[in-house]
């Protein structure tokens, strides 16, 4: 089991203000009705939400970008949007965040909103609209200029792919390989069931659903996850894997490594939302500030540990992550 002690952990993140990170993917809208529930409709059986107020975030992504401006990163974020009012409330939102966007506006395209009706702080339904289809040859020509054109003075590449049409094979065959001739960290967040479109790159970071199913195996063990991971590094061009794993935290395996066992660590989980988007943020800056990958791995599992104790789509900032790492100790293992 890898450690990081706190004293190297605030090395580490006072690296973080001012590094340059590119992302790339999906932007999409979360929207959250806020309620309480006292009754079942009569209608249905179903809980009768009354809303008390409703928030916007910053969800796919742009959750990416905005837990990166959280720890005091410089992020750039290259994304699609529609013509429509959902655009337009993302783009103050990313202003607001100090994110510099670089979204492409495609016409006839909807901007991919998810709501969330949250009652006594449980998640009652989520509602979703989107348009899952592939950007076009001409939306992926100006994806890829400014995809490129803010490559120049990166210090780590992200590509968060929800599977919403941004992360396309050819985007990706042409940029992946420019961010490795400029030696840039480049960490994949997948979603699509072939990992054959994200390579070369550093670290590929599926959850374990996603690992089982790009890989063909059912996975029920340490084992069976292991084995998993080891048939994608076979596959596809990446220095590692980084598994997540729920409550049963992370599996790290680099080609030349032995595998790394992470605990999940979170003193009470009340909602799972953009969990992952943390630790895709925090492992990326980590490496950028020159972190060694299973270090920076703890690191976003410290991450993962304290937003899943927050509601809704969180973030996490530098000083709540070092506090984090002092408080519950070099490994993120709970105490015994």
């Amino acid at each position: 089991m890898t450690a990081v002690e706190p004293g190297e952990a605030r090395r580490i993140v006072s690296r973080f203000g001012g590094r340059r990170v590119v992302v790339a993917g999906d932007v999409m809208l979360d929207r959250f009705l806020w309620g309480d529930v006292d009754r079942i409709s009569p209608e249905a059986p179903v809980p009768v939400v009354r809303v008390s107020r409703e928030t916007a975030h910053l969800g796919g992504a742009a959750n990416v970008a905005a837990n990166l401006a959280a720890l005091d990163a410089c992020v750039a974020l290259v994304g699609l949007v529609g013509e429509d009012a959902a655009a337009d409330q993302l783009r103050a939102a990313i202003e607001a965040s100090r994110i510099e966007a670089a979204l492409v506006v495609s016409a006839g395209r909807a901007t991919t909103v998810k709501t969330r009706v949250i009652a006594r702080a449980q998640q009652v339904v989520r509602v979703d609209r989107e348009h899952v289809g592939p950007a076009g040859p001409e939306d992926l020509s100006l994806l890829e200029a400014r995809l490129r054109e803010r490559l120049d003075g990166a210090a780590a590449l992200i590509v968060s792919d929800y599977d919403k049409g941004v992360a396309a094979g050819p985007l990706l065959a042409s940029v992946l390989p420019d961010a490795r001739r400029r030696g840039l960290p480049v960490v994949v967040d997948p979603k699509r069931l072939d990992f054959s479109a994200y390579q070369p790159a550093t670290v590929v970071t599926p959850n374990q659903a996603e690992l089982g199913r790009a890989a063909g195996v059912d996975i029920r063990s340490d084992e069976d996850c292991l084995r998993a991971a080891r048939t994608v590094l076979a596959r596809i061009d990446v220095d590692a894997v980084l598994v997540t794993r729920g409550e049963r935290g992370m599996l790290l395996l680099e080609r030349d490594g032995e595998p790394v066992f992470v605990p999940a660590f979170a003193r009470e989980v009340y909602d799972v939302t953009g969990a992952g988007d943390t630790v895709v943020a925090v492992l990326s800056l980590a490496l950028a500030s020159g972190a060694p990958l299973p270090v920076a791995a703890v690191l976003a599992n410290h991450a993962a540990g304290i937003v899943v104790g927050k509601v809704g789509t969180a973030t996490v900032s530098a000083r709540e992550l070092v506090s984090w790492v002092e408080e519950h100790g070099a490994s993120g293992e709970p105490p015994r």
